[in-house]
């Protein structure tokens, strides 16, 4: 086994998936913990959706570089889904139904009237669950992870106070001078970025499941915000590392293995937490 490893390592393609996975996995634990708390979970799915929905724009656009398009148009629907649920007249949940519903129907209307493409169901297939082949990782594909990683980690270090502030009482974090709604943004932001990044390696269905479990698995063991924080880190990265392995030696899909990991770390955290007690 251990050959066999060494063997598919000596490729590029699988040293581009590990290192994109691992980025991708530290970056959504280390917000995961905080979108919880705040109870901002249902953002990054309704984002999720809405990343699809711009990817099939682009296609039928035949941009270059889906990125371009794909970034913005989330980071947008981020800011416009923080604002809807601060809305009284549209309740948070209702605006992210009302996006990400509304997102994946254009979208694969879309693919479907203009599509190009011999083998539609496939294509849709892989932008919702995550690539089957993780050959379609390029060297731009991973230098923008890293950029944009390296962005999100520093943030999260930056304004680590901050964040911390808002999310267990954003109203004393107000009343101190902390401008909340301005790393409310900041958090939505971020969120997006995550979700863009993390599109060609585990689909837009399963992102989700790469913020949020880690976050839940830590607590059952942990209370502190930074010792859950560092659990989550590590909870993701392992499962990401472990799910790419196991994908590559029993030819699994890249998303979904990992996504089976997180779910195994977190039945096993949630025993030991029980039996802790």
């Amino acid at each position: 086994m251990l050959s066999k490893l060494a063997m598919y390592f000596s490729y590029p393609f699988v040293r581009n998936a590990m290192i994109v996975g691992v980025l991708i996995a530290l970056c959504s634990s280390l917000f995961g913990v905080t979108l919880v708390l705040k109870r901002f979970s249902f953002i990054g799915d309704g984002l999720s959706h809405v990343a699809f929905g711009a990817i099939a724009i682009a296609s039928v656009m035949n941009l270059s570089n889906r990125m371009l398009l794909v970034m913005p148009v989330t980071v947008i629907c981020a800011v416009l889904l923080l604002r809807t649920g601060q809305n009284a007249k549209i309740n948070g949940d209702a605006a992210v139904a009302m996006i990400s519903v509304g997102a994946l129907a254009v979208g694969y209307l879309l693919m479907n009237i203009f599509s190009t493409s011999t083998n539609l169901s496939g294509d849709v297939c892989s932008t919702l669950f995550g690539s089957t082949s993780i050959l379609t990782l390029s060297k731009s594909d991973v230098w923008v992870c890293v950029i944009f990683s390296v962005i999100v980690v520093a943030a999260f270090v930056l304004f680590y106070n901050k964040i911390f502030a808002v999310t267990f009482d954003e109203n004393f974090a107000r009343a101190v001078g902390t401008q909340a709604n301005l790393y409310n943004l900041l958090i939505a932001v971020i969120t997006a970025v995550i979700i863009v990044l993390a599109m060609n390696l585990v689909g837009s269905l399963l992102i989700s499941a790469l913020v949020i479990f880690p976050a839940l698995s830590a607590m059952r063991i942990f209370r502190s915000f930074f010792s859950v924080t560092v659990c989550s880190a590590v909870i993701s990265v392992v499962c990401a590392v472990s799910g790419l392995l196991i994908s590559i030696l029993a030819g699994t899909p890249v998303g979904s293995t990992i996504v089976a990991a997180d779910i195994a770390v977190f039945f096993i955290f949630a025993v030991i937490g029980k039996a802790g007690r």
